[in-house]
């Protein structure tokens, strides 16, 4: 009787250790998003990716690594198309994967709009990040709804 209870009380530290570190990873997660692309703290970026990563993006970036910079890099270079702001969704954690489902806003600046840049207005996207056992992203899988995402005049066939 008295093994059956502590094996009973191991499993729930495991468990509680577990739920420790999806909690952690979720955090993490939404911190990048609110620092990276929901405001203009680009330079955080390595509190929350490893100094290299992997990249799955729907484009020709499968499979990549990048040094984990690149993401600063990309932030920036939204962020410098007119007003970006964002907004989570919700989040499922498993295991070293944490997946978040968020809205992109844009408003492009004068520039932007002057090439015919219309402003993005709530599109979907849906990352899942791998973490490492320090918490932080070791590898990123993107799946946005390109769809949606306004052209400018002359682009896709118009």
């Amino acid at each position: 009787m008295m093994m059956g209870a502590a094996f009973l009380a191991l499993a729930a530290c495991a468990s509680e250790a577990d739920t420790d570190v999806l909690e952690r990873n979720k955090e993490v997660a939404r911190n990048f998003y609110e620092d990276l692309w929901f405001s203009e703290n680009t330079d955080k970026y390595a509190e929350y990716v490893a100094d290299t990563y992997i990249v799955h993006d729907v484009g020709p970036r499968k499979g990549v690594e990048e040094v984990a910079v690149e993401q600063k890099n990309i932030a920036d270079l939204f962020h410098s198309l007119g007003d970006m702001t964002g907004k989570i969704d919700y989040q499922i954690a498993e295991g070293d994967k944490v997946a978040t489902r968020w809205f992109i806003s844009l408003d492009p600046n004068e520039e932007m709009a002057a090439m015919g840049f219309p402003p993005v207005d709530g599109v979907a996207i849906i990352n899942v990040f791998r973490f490492n056992d320090e918490g932080k992203i070791v590898e990123v899988w993107n799946h946005r709804h390109d769809v949606e995402l306004p052209q400018p005049p002359g682009a896709g066939g118009e």
